[in-house]
């Protein structure tokens, strides 16, 4: 155990009132329960201080669709309800007086930005209005801090650069003759022609502004009369800004005098095997574009002005080609720009990340072991050259998507755990937590308190207090390289120490991506818990939250260690709690977890049944098929061609002749990361040699499954097979 489990356990805890109905928990949970179960994002403060808006995403079974709508909580405390119910709403946005907010609609025309008029008195929008209609549609809207403009990003065609409205009539004809157009083939010149779930067809991200805010709102109003300006493009020419993200901090921000903006691009002339995004500044008039971190080759993101405007934060990566290098905070003095690195003795990740109103803290998430906490680094020097600051662990739990409230004593962040999806939560913003400068508590300084943090939503309450969920606990073992090596269990429901329980042993993706208290609707710990199992996880080596090392020792080494840490943490289990049963164990995994389920079909027969999902099979395919380069490239220490010894030595197809474990393969057309090709070629080989097995194909699916019905059978699928070799 490291130093801050102690702050853990006696710091975070639920409302009392929820600790009190769980105790009371009902039944099992089921995969109905978790579709009824809201999807809380972001929460946005009110600049005034006195409202949080967020969006809520509604699954639905029966139509089969997902849909955000706009919710509101007052920030003192109050009762959260649904603000906007008459169409969908995401990505609520405050202008700077309180009085509206921006938000994405599908209502009418795909993806648009609209301005929702707002009465603080009553809480109660008076009005909504579309302000964009472009064919190429519209999302990631912000807003000035003027309120005199909102930027938002829209996908073009390069060649339609121009004047405005030409740019947007352009573009309009181009989708439209796509649209139209009888051949469907598509040329491509270079690489990264695909990427995630879609092929980039020849368009751009691109940033826009549009001007006047008030005026386009009006002029969208019916019978107005006024006349909505076009939007300006800030970022034309042939590359995409901002860069792709799967989400988490926006990568493009307004100066607070809204004269120019900060944005992430990639410039480098192979995109597919490179990470360099830099930071460039542009005028909200338009002109050349300026990059202020070309010192880097290695990735720049997540620009944050500070509200004197004296500086811009970012995170950035120091070794160029690795996705999975620290990312770390920095300071960039926009008077002499110079750089200050704020994070330079601490070693762990830095995620989401915000100013202080007084432009003297800044606040930021960090995974630290099974959580993601709070930190503080401050007071900001006033010199780039000076080192004078600290930073402090304020807030414990798995936090994210941090805020700060407008009279900046308080923080406003999401939280979730292995027992509750995302909620709203605050915290004491000026309490002085623990001095943390290396991401444990300082040597010595240990009997310190984290500060106080309290629940202001609780929409998913009236449901979870009739489940039955056990928390996740944390174990410890020596694993590979004789280091201690960090798992959790979840019991099922009813638990009884007395019996045996089958084991489901889940094994994470990324493989720099670790597991810990936290909730998923993809890969669910409770659910897979609630029909009788035990389930496990381990972060082994390569996963992030114990040291940027520790996080590294998996590179070259895909089959070395990670797979010793599983071994010797199932070892682990099977001796200290006696309430396992070792021969009905099944392994499974997606992504880094599905290669891992694969190399174990090779390397053990100690389960009973193996799922493997969207993992690599073939090494060498793999690269051949994969849309990021960068990724193989850093991982196997070169190309197939360059260093083949590597692609070889870890290639599970090479050890198929041990494969005999009953075997679910899972793979999904859309998927571009690991092509569906991988899927295949396991599925082809297992029933070639008569190994028991079984295929789940989605064709409107990418690396994951998304839909509510795809996922209800995704999880059908699943707990079938692991029940078909496992239950006696």
């Amino acid at each position: 155990m490291r130093r801050l489990f102690f702050l853990l356990a006696l710091l975070f805890v639920l409302p009392a009132f929820i600790l009190s109905a769980f105790a009371q928990a009902k039944r099992p949970f089921t995969f109905e329960d978790m579709m009824k179960l809201k999807r809380v994002g972001e929460p946005v403060p009110s600049p005034d201080g006195k409202w949080v808006v967020f969006s809520v995403v509604d699954a639905d079974l029966a139509t089969n669709k997902k849909t955000p709508h706009i919710w509101i909580v007052p920030l003192a405390g109050g009762k959260e309800r649904v603000l906007i119910s008459d169409q969908d709403g995401d990505r609520p946005r405050w202008a700077p007086d309180s009085k509206r907010f921006a938000f994405i609609s599908n209502k009418e025309g795909g993806s648009q930005i609209w301005i929702a008029d707002f009465d603080g008195a009553s809480g109660a929008v008076t009005g909504v209005h579309r302000l964009t209609a472009l064919a190429t549609e519209a999302s990631g809207e912000v807003w000035s801090p003027d309120g005199k403009n909102i930027l938002f990003t829209s996908d073009v065609y390069p060649e339609c650069d121009g004047a405005p409205a030409a740019e947007q009539e352009c573009n309009a004809k181009k989708l439209k003759e796509v649209e139209e157009s009888k051949v469907k083939a598509l040329i491509f010149d270079r690489l990264l022609y695909r990427h995630w779930t879609a092929y980039k067809a020849g368009k751009r991200s691109h940033i826009f502004v549009v001007p006047d805010v008030l005026a386009s709102a009006r002029g969208s109003a019916p019978g107005s009369g006024i006349a909505p300006p076009p939007p300006r493009d800030l970022t034309p020419g042939d590359y995409d800004s901002p860069e792709f993200s799967l989400g988490g901090q926006d990568d493009y921000a307004f100066s607070p005098d809204g004269q120019e903006i900060c944005y992430t691009s990639n410039h480098d002339k192979v995109e597919a095997t490179s990470t360099n995004n830099d930071l460039w500044i542009v005028s909200v008039n338009g002109g050349p574009a300026k990059n202020i971190t070309a010192d880097n080759p290695a990735s720049d993101s997540s620009p944050l002005y500070s509200p004197d405007g004296k500086y811009i934060a970012y995170r950035a990566q120091q070794r160029p080609g690795y996705e999975s290098d620290r990312f770390r905070l920095m300071l960039y003095d926009r008077k002499t720009e110079q750089k200050l690195d704020l994070t330079e003795d601490f070693d762990q990740w830095v995620e989401s990340n915000i100013w202080s109103p007084d432009s003297k803290t800044i606040y930021f998430s960090s995974q630290h072991e099974g959580h993601s906490l709070i930190y503080a680094v401050g007071p900001v020097p006033s010199d780039v050259a000076k080192h004078d600051y600290t930073r402090r662990a304020l807030v414990a739990g798995f936090n994210g998507d941090i805020a700060v409230a407008g009279d900046g004593k308080n923080l406003v962040f999401s939280r979730m755990s292995m027992t509750a999806p995302n909620e709203i939560y605050g915290a004491d913003a000026l309490g002085a937590g623990c001095p943390a400068r290396t991401g444990d508590v300082d040597h010595g300084k240990e009997n310190c308190s984290l500060n106080k943090s309290w629940a202001i939503t609780a929409i998913n309450a009236p449901l979870l207090v009739q489940i039955d969920m056990t928390k996740m606990e944390s174990f410890s073992f020596t694993g590979a390289h004789n280091e201690q090596v960090e798992g959790f269990m979840v019991k099922p429901p009813n638990f009884d120490a007395s019996k045996k329980y089958p084991l489901k042993y889940v094994i994470h993706g990324g493989p720099e991506v670790p597991m810990g208290d936290e909730w998923s609707f993809r890969w669910n710990a409770q659910l897979f818990a609630a029909s009788g199992y035990v389930v496990i996880e381990i972060n082994f080596h390569g996963s992030p939250g114990y040291g940027q090392k520790f996080t590294d020792s998996i590179n070259g080494d895909w089959g070395g260690a990670p797979f010793e840490d599983l071994m010797k943490g199932l070892d682990y289990a099977e001796k200290t709690y006696s309430f396992i049963d070792k021969d009905r164990e099944c392994a499974l995994g997606a992504s880094y977890g599905g290669y891992m389920a694969n190399w174990v079909l090779g390397h053990t027969d100690r389960f009973k049944c193996i799922v493997t999902h969207d993992g690599m099979f073939n090494t060498d395919s793999a690269w051949g098929t994969t849309e990021e380069l960068w990724f193989n490239n850093w991982e196997f220490k070169g190309t197939p061609y360059t260093n083949p010894e590597m692609y070889e030595k870890w290639n599970p197809r090479n050890f198929a002749k041990n494969f005999k474990t009953p075997t679910l393969v899972i793979h999904s057309q859309l998927d571009y990361r690991l092509d569906v090709s991988e899927g295949f070629q396991l599925f082809t080989t297992l029933q070639t040699m008569g190994v028991p097995s079984k295929m789940l194909y989605f064709p409107d699916e990418g690396h994951w499954i998304l839909k509510p019905q795809n996922s209800q059978l995704w999880y059908k699928t699943v707990n079938d097979w692991v029940d078909q070799w496992t239950k006696k």
